[in-house]
């Protein structure tokens, strides 16, 4: 099998390019340049492999077993979600507030605890996640990066010690029963569905949030399409201020957050 032959399989040509590859140790620029290159026995047989894998649904940073975010390259496996586009978003407001603490609540691979931590040297980041084995992950990402990130197993505030200056939070927010659910059977249902309508763990955050928040403190949520008015008047209802929503790239409402 040639280059050519490989990339001509059927795939999404970037998915394409991404999985021959990490099959043959290439870099992109050299698959697309040199086509006629015959392909070793058993970089072809990876290639065929994942090739198989993503048509079968499995999502490419899984195959790959990395995903980048904010420009941070991130270790990923199934035990934790896989860092979207408009989650940097969150980043981007924090990152425009003055605080010296802040909390990812639910942090999954790290990534947007990693990606201030990266911006704000000089912050304190604690981040908080459930599933031991995401923790994991989310660890090994802090290591490989070199960046001192306080990580925390537990729920949500627990364990937190002391009120912060920035709660910030990708919570699960996809109503149980969602068609879309079927697309994401590869990632962890734990870190996708809250609830019948989506917003159990960001009824549970915001109720909490006013006792772990220093005053004048913010408070920024990921949320799904059509969730920000139930959002912001959740953060209303608990007594916080300055209550509005920023869209994504996309131009969706995507996070919404208030102020102590």
């Amino acid at each position: 099998m040639t280059v050519a032959q490989a990339l001509a399989c059927g795939l999404d040509a970037r998915d394409a390019r991404l999985l021959l590859a990490h099959a043959t140790g290439f870099s992109e620029a050299s698959v697309l340049a040199f086509p006629e290159r015959s392909l070793p026995l058993e970089a072809e047989q990876r290639f065929l492999d994942f090739a198989a894998r993503r048509r079968a649904g499995e999502p490419v940073a899984y195959i790959l077993g990395r995903k980048e975010f904010y420009s941070l390259p991130l270790a990923v496996n199934p035990a934790v979600l896989i860092p979207r586009p408009e989650t940097e978003l969150l980043v981007e407001l924090a990152l425009s507030r003055d605080f010296s603490t802040v909390v990812d609540l639910g942090t999954g691979s790290g990534a947007i605890a990693l990606a201030i931590k990266k911006h704000r040297p000089k912050a304190r980041v604690l981040a908080v996640e459930a599933s031991a084995a995401a923790l994991e992950v989310a660890k090994r990402n802090g290591v490989a990066l070199g960046l001192d990130v306080e990580w925390q197993h537990g729920r949500w505030f627990s364990g937190l010690d002391r009120r912060v200056d920035l709660i910030v939070s990708n919570p699960p927010y996809v109503a149980a029963g969602d068609r879309h659910l079927a697309d994401l059977r590869y990632e962890p249902a734990s870190a996708l569905v809250s609830g019948a309508d989506g917003l159990d763990a960001i009824r549970e955050i915001v109720a909490a949030a006013p006792e772990h928040l220093l005053q004048g403190g913010w408070i920024f949520l990921e949320h799904g399409i059509g969730q920000d008015k139930a959002v912001r008047e959740l953060l209303e209802r608990a007594g916080l201020e300055e209550v509005q929503t920023w869209p994504d790239l996309a131009g969706t409402p995507r996070v919404t957050g208030a102020k102590r």
